[in-house]
């Protein structure tokens, strides 16, 4: 197995006078990749995924700014690649892939933040793991993920009004691990991967239209994680298979830019680098500097933030 250090940047980028700055935070309770992370008005919560040795993590953390705590234990079996997002007082796990069965999962879990509990909430249509997960009009879009035999295009909203899901123009290009984010009421898909390749792709969703339009791309990457500071978004580290490199570079791309430039590079490159943004600065947490291991990631424990 091969293990290398960091990819800095890219040969087609010119480093750009910082937009920020990092800052260290309270490393997480237990160390995980493969995770989900998910930021409320008060508070960021971390749960699933892999810990040091691969083994499931069952707890939940919650973090207020200050430090981590333990918050709940998950309703079921570890998860592996799950997503999450949070309308209001209320979390959704959504899919995953089992880690005692390695199987994709069609599990919707709903943590209410204040009772502290777990409801059931309605299922997938469909098996899936390695997906995204994002919040549009009230509603969840799942895009992409794979399925037991192949990544996969689909996307799917949740209506939490109705406790139903619907179909959506699906994804340009099959592909798990994409990070998404909501620019202007679009959703904007950013990187991914299927089997060994890595892909690039930039897709911008119009859910007026119920369509996708291409924006403009990156050198192919996947695993890493994206935010929208002020008018901006930004792509955080991941992992890129044909140089075998889990990566620091941190991708800006301005609003009305045709091109991403680099920012400040993540102290400490990540895989599975899971972003939110919590009290005016991006949070990465967790995420593994160990590269080629997919699923199976040893975790780990740094959580840094970036913001002026």
């Amino acid at each position: 197995m091969i293990r290398i250090a960091v990819l800095v940047a890219t040969a087609s980028l010119v480093t750009q006078t910082s937009t920020g700055a990092w800052r260290t935070e309270a490393n997480l309770l237990t160390p995980r990749a493969a995770h989900a992370v998910v930021a409320t008005a008060d508070a960021i919560y971390a749960m699933a995924g892999t810990g040091p040795d691969g083994k499931p993590v069952l707890d939940v953390e919650r973090f207020d700014g200050g430090a981590w705590q333990h918050e709940a234990t998950l309703p079921a079996e570890g998860l592996n690649a799950p997503a999450a997002a949070a309308i209001g007082d209320e979390i959704y796990l959504i899919g995953g892939f089992g880690t005692t069965t390695n199987r994709p999962t069609t599990s919707v879990h709903r943590y209410h933040v204040k009772a502290r509990q777990w409801s059931d909430a309605a299922p997938l249509p469909a098996p899936r793991g390695g997906h995204a997960a994002i919040v549009l009009n009230a509603r969840i879009h799942v895009i992409g993920g794979g399925n037991a035999a192949s990544t996969i295009d689909d996307h799917d909203v949740y209506d939490p009004k109705t406790n139903t899901w619907s179909t959506r123009a699906k994804l340009p290009r099959s592909m798990g691990s994409p990070a998404t984010v909501i620019l202007d009421g679009k959703l904007t898909s950013v990187g991914g991967r299927s089997g060994p390749n890595d892909f690039g792709d930039v897709h911008i969703y119009d859910a007026k239209v119920d369509a996708w339009t291409p924006g403009p791309a990156i050198e192919a990457r996947g695993t890493g994680g994206a935010i929208v500071l002020g008018r901006s978004i930004y792509y955080f580290g991941g992992e890129q298979q044909a140089r075998h490199a889990v990566l620091d570079a941190v991708l800006r791309l301005d609003t009305g830019a045709k091109a991403w430039i680099l920012d400040a590079p993540m102290p400490t490159a990540r895989n599975f680098a899971r972003a939110v943004v919590f009290k005016g600065r991006a949070y990465v947490v967790g995420g593994s500097t160990v590269y080629g291991r997919s699923h199976a990631s040893p975790g780990g424990g740094v959580v840094e933030s970036f913001g002026k």
